[in-house]
């Protein structure tokens, strides 16, 4: 089973990787913080400090058209922002 599924690569997330040693994944859903904290340390061979996880629930839209209603969602997912000692930090573009 694997954790860690992608990095989140977004303004926010690099700002806070920055300022704050802080990186987001998306992980999988049944992962807890400890797992969580294992995999990245294995993965990047750095010291974590915290996580925070956060689950987002799937979004269900509907639209009306020409053609009719057509309705859709977005999947569910499992976030985990990741603070890193400091002085050490994550290169995600050498990684991809």
């Amino acid at each position: 089973m694997s954790i860690i599924i992608k990095p989140i690569i977004t303004e926010k997330i690099t700002k806070e990787g920055e300022v704050f040693n802080r990186f987001g994944f998306v992980v999988d859903k049944k992962a807890n913080k400890v797992q969580i904290k294992k995999a990245v340390e294995a993965a990047y061979g750095i010291s974590v400090v915290s996580v925070n996880t956060m689950n987002y629930r799937a979004d269900r839209t509907t639209k009306y058209t020409k053609s009719g209603l057509i309705s859709g969602k977005t999947n569910a997912f499992k976030k985990a922002v990741v603070q890193v000692k400091e002085g050490e930090t994550i290169d995600f573009y050498n990684n991809i």
